[in-house]
């Protein structure tokens, strides 16, 4: 089964939706707004992709954060700290599939990593 998180109201995460309905793929939705990510959920996923991966620093709540803010996020600890209070700051959607975690929307990828039906 897909894990999904995200937020519902963003276009990639729509488009990540989108294509798991194309492609007949069963899915857990996990909404940020209604579920926030926890530290534990976040250091879960620091292991298996990088925190800067998962720091989304061209989305607004990363544009507003002050200079001290943004340079404060210097490792592991310090971008679990911030997103775990700003979940809209991460990376997304996050797709959980067979002990992977996929960051973004990418065709190829999802093709070449999730379960496709035949």
């Amino acid at each position: 089964m897909v894990e999904i998180y995200g937020i519902k109201n963003c276009n990639t995460v729509k488009k990540a939706l989108d294509w798991l309905k194309e492609h007949e793929i069963a899915y857990t939705f996990h909404d940020f707004k209604k579920e926030p990510a926890k530290e534990e959920k976040l250091t879960e996923w620091a292991e298996k992709v990088s925190w800067e991966q998962l720091v989304n620093k061209k989305g607004t709540t990363w544009r507003k954060l002050t200079k001290e803010e943004q340079d404060s996020v210097k490792d592991t600890s310090s971008a679990i700290r911030v997103l775990s209070v700003n979940n809209s700051m991460i990376k997304r959607p996050i797709i959980e599939y067979n002990n992977l975690v996929l960051l973004g929307f990418d065709d190829n990828i999802y093709l070449s990593t999730l379960k496709v039906p035949q």
